[in-house]
């Protein structure tokens, strides 16, 4: 393992940060020199891509929350993602603030209004601004933004959080293929695995930032009428807010990200209350039970429906372009929310990612959308569908204008807008950047502002080339290739839970740890240390006085055997660890610890701190002291550590390239 860690000790991986960037460039310098061309080209691109492979999107789509959703519910949801002890970096409203805000937060304010209006106005399968076309408009919202893309940022996210947490690998996507090809990650594979995670997140920020600034245009233009709405305002709106996004990104991720995320879920849910109140409130309820068990009972149909009797372009519009726009940002957001998720359980994630933001979505669109439809159906407001017929990114600011304190709604939306662009932007370079340098979680300031300002560019000249349609054409042609690294994703996540289970089998025939030190060590002795609670310093003496030399002499023995063990001495502790090629790893860990006094000795000692020699495998603290052992109890405590080991060996189906926990 040596090789791998010193290609990724640089901060820039050349091979994947000089394609990525000379891709990115080559694209800008291209419809710079002739907007018209690209546009046709994004066109033909566009149909070329939804014809071919909708079905491929819909399908992957599919694979991605049944799967999902099974582990959620497996025995495998009882995994850490990191040590068996560990615990969560963030609070679950922190972080449910931060994924939502990474996650869609724009997409919500964008299409909020404008999708169930336009299809109302024109739904794929009923009789337009009728009360069918009510509710299948609110049911394809909430398909469109339910489980479905949860389940492909929850994916990427398990996948990357798991690998990086669970078993050390760097936290970036190729890591997601080390069970199918091993250390092969590192090379020429992984490279062009993590270019296509960099387009990918470039060109959805792009989309993302395209829809941030046309509906900023709008609502500035609604508050100030003397703003025009056209490309210059929103390429100018484009470069100030980049601005404030290099300014958040400078910051990190505890500062900026953390904080700009609260704020966005505050004035999120007081938007949303503020709506509640001056709308048809009882009517709001009632049409939030109704479309959510609507949506429950049609979710299967809908999900495998590709119009294909009809040969709409509806899908391809709608559907289509929602899931590849998800898929293209999956490796961003997914990432991110590996990123913040450290400490909890499979099952935690899977609640987290997918439960909680598919109901408080289903609750935004009962709110904005329904309130919406009331005002057009109950009080014949039609202008609001002519409005947003004209322009979706106006919908928002017309539909306030039909509420009381429609100006103060739009400033606060105006600001949120803003906020959440920032927070996408720095979230996005941050991610991009750490992919860009193999995994490195700290880098150079220079990296962050550089790649929150390719964002910016790229989002400004798409504008330029062809307005949204060139966005969406950018993200469903990005999303293509990944879907495919996804499914590969999803495989090698699969096999890794099936050994995990095995290793897990393992420990339930011969017990968590046999601990044969206990079984003919001295009661006395083993009494008599319930009421020690040594120093620091007590503990390191023992790690290198005993617990050395007996790994040593065990080292010594399995040579004999064709064994090949390395010891691997650190700050406050020492690891034995097996390696052959092609074969998983066994990992011996004892490391001196800090721990409270137990309450029940508070009487009794007068030190309120103590220090532990605990064993530690991959998947965390084994939950045993080894401090007063002699050394001859520390080898039967290795050896028994062996034992289980070579058995899940045995019972494990076949063998995997890569570093299992032992």
């Amino acid at each position: 393992m040596t090789k791998p860690q010193r290609a990724l000790s640089s901060t820039i991986l050349l091979p994947v940060f000089a394609p990525a960037v000379i891709i990115s460039f080559l694209l800008i310098l291209g419809t710079l020199s002739n907007p018209e061309l690209a546009d046709e080209v994004f066109k033909n691109a566009l149909a070329w891509v939804t014809d071919t492979f909708g079905w491929f999107y819909m399908l992957a789509t599919a694979i991605f929350l049944i799967f999902i959703t099974y582990v959620g519910f497996s025995r495998w949801g009882n995994i850490r993602l990191g040590s068996d002890h560990g615990e969560p970096e963030y609070s679950f409203p922190v972080w449910f603030a931060m994924l939502f805000s990474a996650g869609y937060g724009i997409a919500l304010l964008f299409f909020g209004v404008s999708e169930p209006v336009l299809h109302f106005s024109q739904p794929p399968n009923a009789t337009a601004e009728t009360i069918n076309a009510a509710r299948e408009a609110m049911q394809i919202a909430y398909f469109h933004w339910g489980l479905h893309i949860w389940g492909i940022y929850g994916v990427m996210g398990l996948v990357l959080a798991y690998f990086a947490f669970r078993h050390g690998l760097p936290l970036s996507v190729r890591s997601a293929l080390y069970p199918l090809i091993g250390d092969r990650i590192y090379g020429p594979i992984g490279h062009v695995v993590d270019v296509f995670a960099i387009l990918g997140t470039l060109f959805g920020l792009a989309t993302t930032l395209g829809l941030s600034v046309t509906q900023i245009n709008a609502g500035l233009h609604y508050l100030w009428n003397d703003i025009p709405i056209n490309t210059t305002v929103q390429v100018i709106a484009i470069g100030s807010i980049t601005l404030a996004a290099i300014a958040s990104v400078v910051s990190g991720m505890d500062k900026g990200i953390k904080n700009l995320s609260i704020l966005n879920m505050v004035l999120a849910v007081f938007l949303m209350i503020m709506v509640f109140f001056v709308g048809p409130s009882i009517h709001i309820l009632d049409a939030f039970v109704q479309n959510t068990g609507a949506y429950l009972g049609s979710i299967v149909s809908r999900t495998f429906n590709l119009q294909a009797y009809t040969h709409s372009d509806w899908i391809g519009n709608w559907t289509l372009f929602i899931f590849a726009w998800t898929i293209s940002w999956s490796p961003f957001v997914g990432l991110f929310i590996a990123k913040i998720s450290r400490g909890r359980t499979i099952r935690q994630f899977v609640f987290g990612v997918l439960a909680v933001p598919t109901l408080f979505t289903f609750l935004w669109f009962a709110v904005f959308g329904d309130t919406a439809l009331h005002l057009i159906m109950a009080e014949g407001q039609q202008v609001l569908i002519t409005e947003v017929q004209a322009n979706h990114a106006v919908a928002l600011f017309e539909f306030y204008d039909l509420l009381p304190a429609s100006t103060f709604l739009s400033v606060v939306t105006v600001f949120l807008i803003i906020t959440f662009f920032v927070t996408s932007s720095d979230s996005g370079s941050l991610v991009v950047d750490s992919i860009a340098s193999g995994g490195v979680h700290e880098t150079p300031i220079w990296q962050r502002v550089f790649w929150a300002s390719l964002e910016g560019i790229i989002a400004a000249t798409l504008l330029l080339a062809g307005g949204l349609s060139a966005l969406q054409t950018m993200s469903i042609l990005a999303a293509l290739p990944f879907a495919i690294i996804m499914l590969l994703a999803v495989a090698g996540l699969w096999r890794a839970l099936v050994i995990e289970g095995h290793r897990d089998a393992t420990l339930d025939v011969i017990g968590t740890s046999t601990r044969g030190f206990n079984q003919q060590g001295s009661w006395r002795k083993r009494l008599n240390n319930l009421f020690k609670f040594p120093e620091q310093p007590k503990i390191n003496n023992f790690i290198e006085e005993i617990v050395i030399p007996a790994m040593e002499d065990v080292k010594k023995e399995l040579a004999i055997h064709g064994w090949k063990a390395n010891i691997t001495t650190e700050e406050n502790g020492v690891i034995f660890q097996l390696e052959r090629d092609d074969v998983v790893d066994f990992y011996y860990q004892v490391l001196a610890t800090e721990h409270v006094v137990p309450d029940v000795h508070n009487e009794s000692s007068k030190e309120t701190i103590h220090w532990q020699a605990d064993v530690y495998s991959r998947s965390g603290a084994l939950g045993y002291d080894l401090y007063g052992c002699s050394r001859e109890e520390v080898i039967r405590d290795l050896i028994d550590q062996l034992e289980q080991y070579f058995r899940f060996m045995d019972i494990a189906p076949g063998q995997l390239p890569w570093n299992a926990v032992s």
